[in-house]
């Protein structure tokens, strides 16, 4: 009787299911490359001697957070997770995300940038940091293009009266 309720019937279990089409849209596609520049950024800043230059440690500190959440947010909507919770705004709540990272990693990609010696004793740690800082200048660009689309999402445009007012009643 382990999978019955009290009333005899069987349990809901809850399955998610792949929602295939969320990887293809705009912001499941710049998800996956925030994914993979973040990954990159943090992987090269943290193959070098990065513990010697404060500078570095906030670089690290953005990039493996932001990393983080992004994939949280990712397989939140991917296994649509973002369904069973409807109570969260979660556009607004990404729009806000986003923002955040795209500041945030302004920021890491300038300190990054500003960071890099081509005087350095070692030179991988030189050609890792350069990578590093240009891979940042793409992360930033690929949240501040979320921004846009998250922002419209939140704002409901690119749908139009038909469409937004069935959903929103739904």
């Amino acid at each position: 009787m382990a999978g019955l309720s009290r009333s005899g019937s069987p349990r809901a279990i809850f399955l998610p299911a792949l929602d295939g089409a969320f990887v293809l849209s705009p912001l499941g596609g710049l998800m996956c490359a925030q994914a993979v520049l973040g990954l990159l950024v943090w992987t090269l800043i943290a193959d070098t001697t990065y513990y010697l230059h404060a500078a570095y440690s906030w670089v690290m500190f953005v990039s493996i957070f932001f990393w983080i959440v992004t994939v949280l947010f990712f397989m939140t909507y991917l296994l649509q997770l973002q369904l069973k919770f409807y109570v969260v705004p979660w556009s607004l709540v990404l729009m806000i995300f986003n923002a955040v990272a795209t500041v945030l990693y302004i920021t890491a990609f300038i300190t990054c940038a500003a960071a890099v010696q081509p005087t350095s004793w070692r030179q991988w740690d030189y050609n890792r940091r350069a990578a590093a800082s240009f891979f940042a200048c793409l992360t930033m660009v690929a949240y501040g293009m979320s921004t846009f689309f998250s922002f419209r999402a939140w704002k409901g445009l690119g749908s139009n009266a038909a469409t937004s007012q069935a959903t929103d009643h739904a």
